[in-house]
């Protein structure tokens, strides 16, 4: 189901979920269990990277929200045109 986030919307929904959970970025990306670092967690809070299927499950489970809310056209649009701007 395509939701049509924003970037700024995804964002706040990771900070929020994970905020009302008590959770730092670092013991986010530990929960997941799949050895991920505080540093790569943060860049995917920040919509600056996507997660891979198994890391966004992963993150699902452990901030409680859809995983496939990672994957959502807007976002997708919105990384795939600042890469662009990068190259």
């Amino acid at each position: 189901m395509v939701i049509n986030l924003k970037k700024d919307d995804l964002k706040l929904i990771l900070i929020g979920h994970r905020k009302e959970r008590n959770l730092t970025q670092g013991q986010v990306a530990e929960l997941t269990g799949l050895g991920i670092t505080r540093q790569f967690y943060t860049m995917i809070e920040n919509v600056d990277r996507r997660p891979s299927v198994e890391v966004a499950k992963a993150l699902g489970k452990v901030l409680d929200v859809d995983w496939t809310i990672f994957f959502d056209v807007q976002v997708n649009d919105r990384l795939h045109k600042d890469k662009q701007e990068v190259s």
